[in-house]
């Protein structure tokens, strides 16, 4: 997809209303740090509209954008972030978890896990939580271009049976760098966006097509 147009354009913090939208949304979720912005920023080819911090625990909001007027990037604040008090912790998951089990137009959850690391207990509780809340997770390999090449396929075994994640289930590895998997990333995205638009009602007939 050409991306023409991002519009940053909903805000909402721990006491906000969600937005009821009519656009597809696409959600990132992620432990703090993990690298989301960037992936963003890279899907957006923007280079810093949405905010990177080297300082974890920065996204304290779900932040909506509005891409193309056709659909929504969705950043859920990052979890497992030590040095945030645990009623925070709490209050952000509850963030988290009202989205996930409210939204209408979801239809694209990515998990974003660090290559360079086993998955961590909070990575595996928010795949299992996600897949409970009835999504299939996609799972997006950060920080590719931190390990030689030689190391890509064992990480990303050790990330499948980290999350015990199926044998169907989709990983991508992805560089902010080189932008490698940035491509594969927007062609799902993509096929999820044709296929929705064939089970769209059709306007003169109101019936599926």
């Amino acid at each position: 997809m050409h991306v023409k147009s991002v519009n940053l354009e909903t805000v909402c913090g721990i006491t906000s209303t969600l937005p009821k939208n009519n656009k597809m949304e696409i959600a990132f979720a992620g432990k703090s740090n993990v690298g989301k912005s960037s992936l963003i920023n890279a899907l957006m080819n923007r280079k810093a509209y949405a905010r990177t911090s080297a300082q974890p625990g920065k996204t304290q909001t779900i932040n909506f954008y509005n891409i193309n007027d056709e659909l929504y990037f969705v950043d859920l604040p990052g979890y497992g972030y030590a040095k945030v008090s645990e009623a925070l912790k709490e209050k952000w998951g509850k963030m988290i978890e009202k989205y996930l089990k409210t939204s209408k137009q979801l239809k694209i959850v990515f998990l974003l896990v660090d290559i360079r690391h086993d998955p961590s207990e909070n990575d595996r509780n928010m795949y299992e939580w996600i897949v409970y809340q009835g999504y299939q997770p996609i799972i997006i390999a950060t920080k590719l271009d931190k390990i030689n090449r030689s190391q890509i396929e064992k990480q990303m075994k050790a990330i499948r049976k980290g999350l015990n994640a199926g044998a169907s289930a989709i990983i991508i590895p992805f560089s902010s760098l080189s932008k490698q998997g940035r491509d594969e990333i927007w062609e799902l995205i993509e096929s999820v966006i044709t296929k929705e638009a064939e089970q769209a009602p059709n306007s003169e007939t109101g019936t599926l097509e």
